[in-house]
């Protein structure tokens, strides 16, 4: 490609998939404005039924939110504190620092103790062993064992579920997934969501499931566990106007579910496509000579792990002098994003944790180095490889 001026590129475009379906988006929103069922309605119940089915899982409750999900999950678990189980103790979770807020958020909602342990460089998910040692740690500190492990599947790849399951079966803890950005994501050929003791789900509009606004979604093997949140998500009600338990209003509405259910017929080929588009990256910036196994001589690719089925919620790569690189394609129009600049322990408002800098440093190293490019289904080949060029340019 020669030095001429550049065509825009954006770090994603909802109309491109909105336009491709359009019409049974409209179609399913009118029923549901028909039936005049919002919230909580024959719409959620037949997305319910077709997310398990695809996930392979016994049973999907619909939620408000992603970050609902994760306290729905560790709720309907009894893992936390004083808002879910008092008379045990307010318990421990493991959990990575590199992560969206809400992965630690939702640990404290529940009423328990985020216990953070650093991640795997290659994968930039929760290590399996940093989590031992964490484990170990808290034992030692507190003479008490975790009680749950919460890996993220970060930008679409499974953790190293092998690993995990091993461990909490080890230390008498549950499994919960934040499986945020994994909607089709495989491990061992497992559908991620159905790895764990259950599982969350987020459908924020970026999402390669996404919803037309908020929503999330609990999955789990266990029918008391599926109950138990179906129950707390509507105010601790089995039985209308008697409460239960303290739960939350976090009942998906039946619009969101409906557009879902819509989305869910083409994910699968979405996420086939998100990985031709990580091929063609791979391709081309090892055409253009930017790749090398160190951030210190060039570009580090994004590592699939050989047991994974990654469906690249995110294309991210390591890339020297970063955020010079990140203003160089603002500059010709080409979106990138930082998922994530600051670890979770240096944020101002977990300070109370006790984390310093330097604690983990394979995460704070990542957030000086990750950067996120386009990637979506919609994307043609042709604006791959303007991104490529344009970061040529700016490394030539």
């Amino acid at each position: 490609m020669s030095d001429s001026a550049l065509s825009p590129v954006p770090l994603l475009d909802f109309s491109r998939e909105y336009q491709a379906h359009r019409e049974e988006l409209l179609a399913a929103l009118i029923e549901v404005a028909d039936t005049q069922r919002f919230i909580l309605g024959p719409a959620v119940q037949q997305f319910e039924a077709s997310a398990a089915a695809s996930l392979e899982v016994e049973h999907a409750v619909g939620c408000a939110s992603g970050t609902d999900a994760l306290w729905l999950a560790l709720a309907a678990l009894e893992v936390g504190g004083e808002e879910g189980v008092a008379e045990r103790g307010q318990q421990a979770v493991v959990t990575t620092p590199f992560s969206f807020f809400a992965t630690v958020s939702s640990i404290l909602r529940a009423g328990g103790v985020p216990v953070l342990a650093d991640i795997d460089p290659l994968t930039f998910n929760l290590s399996a062993t940093a989590t031992a040692e964490a484990i170990e740690r808290h034992h030692t500190a507190s003479g008490a064992q975790v009680a749950a492990i919460m890996p993220v599947h970060l930008y679409g790849q499974c953790a190293d579920m092998d690993a995990f399951t091993t461990l909490a079966t080890q230390h008498g803890a549950v499994i919960v997934e934040d499986a945020a950005q994994a909607f089709g994501a495989k491990w061992n050929g497992v559908q991620a969501g159905s790895l764990g003791d259950a599982a969350a789900f987020s459908f924020y509009p970026t999402k390669n499931l996404a919803a037309m606004g908020d929503a999330g979604m609990v999955t789990t093997h266990d029918a008391a566990t599926a109950e138990r949140a179906t129950m707390l998500r509507a105010h601790g009600m089995r039985k209308r106007y008697f409460h239960d338990e303290v739960g939350w209003n976090s009942r998906i509405d039946s619009l969101q579910a409906a557009a879902l259910s819509v989305r869910l017929r083409y994910v699968e080929a979405g996420n086939a496509r998100r990985r031709e588009i990580a091929a063609l990256y791979a391709e081309a910036f090892t055409a253009a000579g930017l790749v090398s196994d160190s951030v210190t001589t060039g570009i580090v690719l994004p590592y699939t792990d050989p047991r994974a089925e990654h469906v690249f919620h995110q294309y991210v790569i390591r890339a020297p002098r970063r955020d010079d690189l990140r203003a160089h394609l603002a500059s010709l129009q080409i979106g990138s994003e930082v998922y994530y600049p600051l670890p979770l322990h240096l944020q101002e408002s977990l300070a109370s944790l006790g984390y310093k800098r330097g604690d983990f440093p394979h995460s704070e190293k990542a957030a000086e180095e990750v950067l996120a490019l386009p990637i979506y289904p919609e994307l043609r080949d042709d604006e791959v490889a303007t991104v490529v060029e344009g970061i040529r340019r700016f490394y030539a």
